[in-house]
């Protein structure tokens, strides 16, 4: 089996009067991210990971600002990715991925994430993982400015 490899990042700032939504799960916070869609930063690292490993352009280019995908749940920007990457003719093989966040504590959150992920991507949980770190103080994360994710993805040519 030929596997592809990918990876994605992303990054918002805070903003309060915005629900903080990471890997598709609202997450209790005093402030969300600010961004055009919901700003799932760790989504978006996913999905730019997945286009990147099929040889596709980034995720601003299939999803752009437009009133179309404003406030849109980045769940369903991931379907809409994993159809794009189907009609390329490839499947997710597995996902590794990291939060960098101060605050909130998210281990408790990050089971309901790797579900709600392997549901889309048609993928076992075991083939997702989803850890989160903090920056230690330092930068704009560890200032509390903001939160960041990357992600590693492999793909398979679909059979």
């Amino acid at each position: 089996m030929k596997l592809r490899v990918g990876i994605g990042y992303d990054s918002h700032k805070f903003a309060f009067d915005r629900k903080l939504v990471i890997g598709g799960i609202e997450i209790e916070n005093d402030r969300g991210l600010l961004g055009h869609s919901d700003a799932d930063v760790l989504l978006h690292a996913i999905i730019d990971a997945m286009l990147g490993a099929a040889g596709l352009r980034d995720i601003g280019y299939y999803f752009p600002n437009t009133a179309e995908y404003k406030n849109i749940s980045s769940l369903k920007l991931l379907e809409k990715a994993k159809r794009i990457l189907e009609n390329s003719g490839y499947t997710v093989n597995n996902v590794d991925s990291t939060i960098i966040i101060e605050k909130p504590r998210l281990s408790s959150y990050i089971p309901h994430m790797k579900k709600k992920i392997s549901q889309i991507l048609q993928i076992s949980e075991k083939e997702i993982s989803i850890k989160a770190k903090t920056n230690e103080g330092m930068g704009f994360v560890g200032r509390e400015e903001g939160i960041a994710a990357i992600a590693v993805v492999t793909i398979k040519e679909n059979d």
